[in-house]
């Protein structure tokens, strides 16, 4: 089963768990399917509500500068800005943009780490989006030698 398959399927049973009202309301609301959706920045940062993002060097990413396998390539994002509520990790070249969204509050320390599938070489992206909707980025080119979608 691929990665977006098992994703799709997990949102239809939460969808199912939601409607049976097994899972409280707030379960299904971290979930933004336009957003996982999208297929350029503009329309992640669109879903998200938020502006367009500014590069700051308050947001940090942490990724290899070549993945030799671009199935398994390990993502760090972090920030040190005040206010965070989310901090997404964008791939540029991937078939949808948004690889992962984490939700931040004051009991959190936003600081996260994950593995990627690259399909080609791309410039991926940690964004951290405040309260108010501002946007602020970090960027890095990340070169695949082997393709994680089927290379």
């Amino acid at each position: 089963m691929k990665r977006r398959d098992a994703l799709k399927n997990s949102a239809a049973v939460l969808g199912l768990l939601l409607a049976a009202g097994v899972l409280p309301q707030a379960a299904h609301a971290a979930y933004n399917k336009a957003a996982f959706d999208a297929k350029t920045m503009a329309e992640v940062m669109k879903a998200m509500g938020a502006s367009a993002p500014v590069e700051s060097k308050d947001v940090t990413l942490t990724a290899p500068d070549i993945a030799e396998n671009g199935a398994v390539v390990p993502i760090g994002a972090s920030t040190t800005l005040p206010n965070v509520k989310q901090l997404l990790i964008l791939v540029e070249k991937n078939p949808n943009t948004m690889v992962a969204a984490f939700t931040v509050n004051d009991a959190l320390e936003p600081n996260f780490l994950t593995r990627s599938k690259l399909g080609q070489s791309s410039d991926v992206y940690a964004v951290a989006i405040t309260n108010d909707g501002k946007a602020f980025f970090a960027k890095k080119e990340v070169k695949v030698t082997l393709g994680g979608c089927g290379g």
